[in-house]
């Protein structure tokens, strides 16, 4: 699949149906946070994503659950890898040294890091 980067409302929507496996467009206006958008505008935005691709959905009479059809995993790896090309030359590297230049890891987030790469090392 030919994944295209969503906008921030199509990402917090996304966010809300990979938190909850599936939903209505009142179960995904529930929890978004104040102030609301209209059921109307969810409804649009939700209509987008299928046309996108992210979202399936089933439909009961005239009502329709939404489900994901792209995991999260899948958009993650897409948006940091465009991240990584777009900033940082394509360089892990210079991602990472930028997050560490700038306080964005701490101690024990890097001891983790560490650990994962020897884990990484032992395995080749």
């Amino acid at each position: 699949m030919n994944l295209k980067e969503l906008t921030k409302a199509e990402e917090e929507i996304m966010q809300v149906l990979w938190q909850q496996g599936s939903a209505f467009v009142k179960d995904v206006l529930e929890v978004l946070p104040e102030p609301k958008p209209a059921y109307n505008t969810v409804s649009t935005i939700i209509r987008i994503l299928e046309t996108k691709g992210f979202v399936k959905h089933i439909a009961y009479g005239k009502t329709h659950q939404y489900y994901p059809a792209v995991a999260k995993e899948d958009y993650r790896t897409f948006v940091t890898n465009k991240l990584r090309a777009g900033y940082f030359d394509n360089s892990a590297r210079a991602m990472m040294s930028f997050f560490m230049e700038n306080e964005q890891i701490d101690l024990k987030e890097a001891d983790e890091i560490l650990k994962m790469i020897e884990e990484m090392k032992k395995r080749q």
